[in-house]
């Protein structure tokens, strides 16, 4: 029954935010509370285990979000987002110019939500279109391959930086292992999508919204000029907590005794990060001044707002099904041979893959799948990064017209909706496979267990 009714609860999750369009977190909790009831856990401790378990995440990763957003929105609003990529942009050769972006995609959606990190880019993009005379659709592939992979495996951003905790592994085993298999596999994603681009999957009749002039949208959309920050140090606030943690994971693993302070401090999510926000806040001081600098932050806080509800939810649904002992039940049901890494990882990215299917939201779909697997994580011989991999993998895996992000990149590029499925929906689904494959690979050849 234990198996059943998690089938119930999940269906639950996604029925709530499909038919009454509930918001995620409310579906979430709601499905908790099924859970919990329904395999004999009693009310009041059901609803005890949801207000610990989101109490919990918080704990561990509320504040982190919250100056993640802070630091990515002041970086985008004192022009060092911009700053970043126009120089990224414009010193590689015209040939390489499509990499360049899907680099400085991938950099700039570190700190700055996928969304905004779109925005910023997509009329440098536009510009370089016309520079090394390639349609738009090549632009906005490359801009979304490298924003869609940093966004989801490289932490601030709430999903990856959600996993460790999920998982049980440190922070820094999350950036090492983000970072490196994320730029892998933005290059071969990008390598392929050029390649599909070029057998001329894209029309430029059919998936061009000719009606919509895209220059005159982002003129509306740009009334103010943003600053212009020297380079180097428009990089400052985004480098500075990936370093601590870096430095913090290297001192470690060169054998620093149990407790030490260096490791502790450095590697500790909430000092990078406040680290970084410091340190944008002072350079935001210098080029927009301190009152559009609190505004900034400010309106960062409602947009980190819904990332923490659907975040804390997730943690609730975690401790539920812990507290229901599931995973020998899975195991067990499914008939999930804990011994094959690769099955494991497999059913890691179906929970991703079906949950961001049914109901768009990549946040929701990741942090389900992971907390499932927190469930099965100690029964597998492979370091728990992997299954983080493969469940962020699945819930990436196919965006179209329920997922916000599909809207945005269609919209701001001028494009239909079958033009959104071509340069959205296709190269993000490239990147899922990509990192599944990678992932496989890992877990077998570098399982780190």
């Amino acid at each position: 029954m234990l198996v059943v009714n998690l089938a119930i609860s999940i269906a639950l999750i996604i029925g709530l935010i499909l038919i009454p369009k509930l918001n995620p977190s409310v579906s979430l909790v709601l499905a908790s509370a099924y859970m919990g009831i329904s395999c004999g856990l009693g009310v009041v401790p059901t609803l005890d285990t949801i207000a610990s378990g989101f109490g919990s995440m918080m704990t561990s990763i509320g504040l982190p979000i919250g100056f993640g957003v802070i630091l990515g929105q002041l970086m985008s609003d004192s022009g060092m987002a911009q700053k970043i990529a126009t120089t990224l942009v414009h010193a590689v050769p015209s040939k390489y110019v499509l990499w360049a972006l899907a680099g400085a995609g991938f950099l700039l959606a570190i700190p700055v939500f996928f969304d905004i990190t779109f925005i910023i880019l997509v009329p440098i993009g536009i510009a370089v279109a016309k520079q090394i005379n390639k349609p738009m659709s090549y632009v906005a592939t490359a801009l979304i391959i490298g924003a869609c992979v940093a966004q989801t495996f490289v932490p601030p951003t709430p999903n990856p930086l959600a996993a460790p905790d999920l998982l049980g592994y440190s922070l820094g085993t999350q950036v090492i292992v983000g970072l490196i298999c994320g730029l892998i596999v933005t290059f071969i994603a990008l390598f392929i999508c050029i390649k599909i681009l070029d057998l001329g999957l894209f029309n430029e009749q059919k998936d061009v919204n000719h009606e919509v002039d895209v220059l005159k949208n982002l003129e509306q959309r740009q009334t103010k000029e943003l600053p212009d920050p020297p380079f180097v140090l428009s990089l400052v606030p985004l480098l500075l907590p990936v370093v601590c943690i870096m430095i913090s994971t290297m001192i470690d693993a060169m054998g620093a005794e149990d407790g030490n302070i260096l490791v502790s401090v450095l590697g500790n999510k909430i000092f990078a990060l406040v680290v970084g926000v410091l340190s944008a806040y002072l350079i935001a001081w210098k080029y927009i001044g301190m009152k559009a600098s609190e505004k900034s932050a400010n309106e960062a806080l409602g947009t980190a707002g819904v990332a923490l509800l659907i975040t804390g939810a997730g943690g609730s649904f975690g401790s539920v099904i812990a507290a229901t002992n599931i995973g020998d039940a899975l195991i067990s049901a499914l008939n999930i041979n804990t011994d094959s890494v690769i099955m494991v990882c497999l059913f890691a990215y179906f929970i991703g893959f079906i949950f961001r299917v049914a109901q768009g939201s990549g946040t929701v779909a990741g942090i389900t799948a992971m907390t499932i697997m927190a469930t099965i994580a100690p029964s597998v011989n492979v370091h728990p990064v992997w299954l983080a991999m493969a469940s962020l993998a699945g819930g990436i895996s196919i965006g179209h017209v329920n997922d916000s992000g599909f809207w945005v990149c269609t919209n701001l590029s001028g494009f239909t909706v079958t033009g959104g499925l071509k340069t959205y929906t296709l190269p993000i689904f490239v990147v899922s496979i990509v990192t599944l494959i990678v992932t496989l690979l890992g877990a077998t050849f570098v399982p780190m267990a």
